[in-house]
């Protein structure tokens, strides 16, 4: 894996190379080289979330991750069901690019329609709406907003990429992990490492997926497990924000600038 991760990063050596070219930069060898002798390199994800490690190159910062939802997602969100329906929210949100999810989203909405839950599928722009059914409990919509949802749920369906997945953790919501490639498995091996969720294998019956997320539901581990991680992704973003490690980074390098300017 890291030997084809590492040509296909290296395909753009040649483009990367003309740019840093025009700016006035020397060549590299390959792609990589370029987050190597960065001065700063900030992590868009929690340090508590990440695998600790001894090694980590001084330049490199975590700056907890980035929560917003889509820019095409709705703002607002309007319950579905009666208001007395106090039954347990369970949002299913798999990848916003096309990873032939289509089958795994027809088993999710088979496992929680034999549920007592309240199931919120949201396909995104790869997935046509019109190919799926809602059923009596379980509402299949384009998009959603996932932030204001993720306060009400009890649990989470996951494709575990980072954006969904961090956005669950924030709010303290265990998920079923159900990875199906790119960084995603690295993710969910990280929530089931923190106590957070379950993992599923892609090919998993919609049987097997109704009895992850009850045990997710019913087991308080998997709730105590988020919330820990949730506390913690709070502390560190209020400590730092985004924005201003970026900005920190932004002055820095223009100090830098003017010091060597003759």
């Amino acid at each position: 894996m890291r030997r084809i991760m590492t040509r296909l990063f290296n395909g753009g050596t040649r483009t990367l190379n003309h740019c840093r070219a025009e700016l006035g930069l020397p060549p590299i060898a390959g792609v990589i080289d370029q987050f190597l002798h960065v001065d700063r390199m900030l992590v868009l994800t929690s340090k508590s979330f990440d695998f600790p490690t001894k090694h980590l190159p001084r330049h490199v910062q975590y700056v907890g991750p980035v929560l917003d939802d889509p820019t095409w997602a709705p703002v607002t969100w309007q319950t579905p069901w009666p208001r007395d329906n106090s039954d347990p929210i369970v949002l299913v949100g798999f990848s916003s690019t096309f990873q032939n999810q289509g089958e795994v989203v027809r088993r999710c909405v088979e496992a929680l329609s034999s549920l007592k839950v309240r199931g919120i599928v949201t396909l995104g722009e790869q997935l046509n709406v019109s190919e799926f059914a809602s059923t009596r409990n379980v509402v299949v919509a384009r998009s959603a907003p996932h932030q204001i949802i993720l306060e009400q749920a009890a649990a989470i369906i996951t494709h575990c990429g980072h954006g969904t997945a961090m956005k669950a953790l924030h709010a303290g919501v265990p998920a079923v992990c159900i990875p199906m490639g790119r960084d995603q498995n690295d993710t969910a091996a990280r929530i089931v490492a923190r106590g957070a969720g379950i993992r599923l294998k892609t090919k998993s019956s919609s049987a097997r997926i109704a009895e992850a997320v009850t045990s997710v539901l019913n087991d308080p581990k998997y709730r105590e497990g988020a919330r820990a991680l949730a506390s913690r992704i709070r502390a560190e973003l209020a400590a730092k924000d985004p924005a201003d490690a970026l900005l920190e980074g932004l002055r820095s390098g223009r100090d830098t600038i003017r010091e060597l300017t003759p």
